[in-house]
């Protein structure tokens, strides 16, 4: 596996975090995680990551409501979702409440999950049984929507996709 070379100056550091930093946004968490594997001093990664700071190439609040709205807008997955990768790259819990907030008030999550369904109801072969609709419902909980949410549309769609047949008359 590629190993990168070891960075011994703190110049040379901000030019490599620079660097990370054109090719996408990373929260303080992940850059820290970057720098490790370039340099073992913690002082050095501290006094970076102060710079990076500083000058406003890091700021977790600003990477949280960037990345929740990229994928509720792009990617329709539910703020649930969206909140726990956030987690997982290290960004704090008040930015990720009002990242996804923010984010969640721009989306409509019904008509995505909606669309989703939809989608996902005309891939489907043959009868629409049990084991599918519950299939669907366990995809739309991973893609982290609300489990009301998804049971309502559920709902909604499988009355509407299947035809209303009339009750045969009683027979006297």
């Amino acid at each position: 596996m590629f190993k990168p070379r070891a960075i011994d100056s703190e110049p040379a550091l901000y030019d490599a975090a620079v660097k990370i930093l054109a090719r996408r946004a990373h929260s303080v968490s992940d850059m820290k995680k970057a720098l490790i594997r370039r340099t073992a001093d913690e002082s050095l990664i501290q006094k970076v990551l102060a710079r990076l700071k500083q000058n406003g190439l890091i700021d977790d609040a600003r990477y949280a409501k960037q990345f929740a709205r990229q994928r509720t807008e792009i990617r329709h997955q539910g703020k649930f979702r969206v909140a726990r990768e956030l987690r997982a790259r290290g960004v704090p819990d008040r930015h990720i409440e009002s990242a996804v907030e923010a984010a969640a008030a721009d989306s409509d999550e019904a008509a995505m999950i909606r669309q989703r369904i939809d989608r996902k109801l005309r891939l489907f072969r043959g009868e629409i049984d049990e084991r599918k609709i519950a299939s669907l419902y366990r995809t739309l909980l991973r893609a982290g929507f609300s489990s009301d949410t998804i049971r309502a549309e559920l709902v909604r769609a499988t009355k509407e996709a299947l035809p209303e047949v009339e009750a045969p008359d009683e027979i006297e």
